[in-house]
């Protein structure tokens, strides 16, 4: 089925980039208090989306994460279509049955939720590839720690504002002011736990160069 360990690679970094974008939708209607700021715990798997976006960056290069990033948009799109789908069937009556209601109360508000991530994706990934390879063309394969968190730090900026813009703001569901303190909220709590994660992409580089070796050494 995989033709070499690269593929392997790029298949399982694929499905752990694919897997937290949709569960990042998901979970995203739940709002929660972090000090007086409200902040979406979609939030919360978007880091590790960053973390192996420059992972395959690294290995894959600009037309690797540019492909990954159009299908999971047409991935994330088609969960909006189930979405509307399932809101529009009647549910069925009975004792703790999910009501039209609960429904619609949840997965309702995460369309708006799903539209607004889907553009702040395309926008964040988009400054992140080109952020992660101007910075690597002037360092080489040094610094990935700078390449990695300096492209982290700028596109998750975007992403954080753009998708409570569409979602939340723009419907009224935020003032002004919320909007800009949950912003920030939400920004700095991925930018946290991306600088958590730095030594897990230091980890998992010298996993996968280790993995990749063997294919040289077959070649050779």
């Amino acid at each position: 089925m995989f033709e070499t360990r690269k593929h392997l690679i790029y298949t399982i970094l694929a499905g752990i980039f694919i897997t937290n974008a949709v569960a990042a939708e998901l979970i995203g209607p739940k709002l929660i208090y972090v000090g007086s700021a409200l902040m979406s715990v979609g939030i919360l798997p978007w880091p590790v989306v960053f973390i192996t976006t420059d992972l395959i960056n690294e290995y894959f290069g600009e037309k690797g994460v540019k492909r990954l990033s159009l299908i999971t948009a047409g991935l994330i799109a088609y969960v909006f279509v189930l979405l509307f789908i399932a809101i529009r069937i009647p549910a069925a009556s009975g004792p703790n049955f999910v009501t039209d209601g609960q429904f619609t109360a949840i997965f309702g508000q995460g369309m708006l939720i799903i539209l607004g991530s889907i553009t702040a994706f395309l926008v964040s990934q988009l400054i992140d590839v080109t952020l992660f390879h101007f910075v690597k063309k002037k360092t080489g394969n040094k610094m990935l720690w700078l390449r990695s968190t300096g492209s982290t730090v700028i596109s998750q900026f975007f992403d954080s504002f753009i998708v409570l813009g569409i979602a939340f703001y723009l419907p009224g569901k935020m003032n002004t002011e919320q909007f800009i303190a949950s912003g920030f909220t939400g920004y700095f709590v991925k930018l946290l736990i991306a600088l958590g994660l730095t030594p897990v992409i230091y980890l998992a580089h010298a996993m996968i160069d280790k993995f990749l070796a063997k294919d040289t050494l077959k070649e050779i």
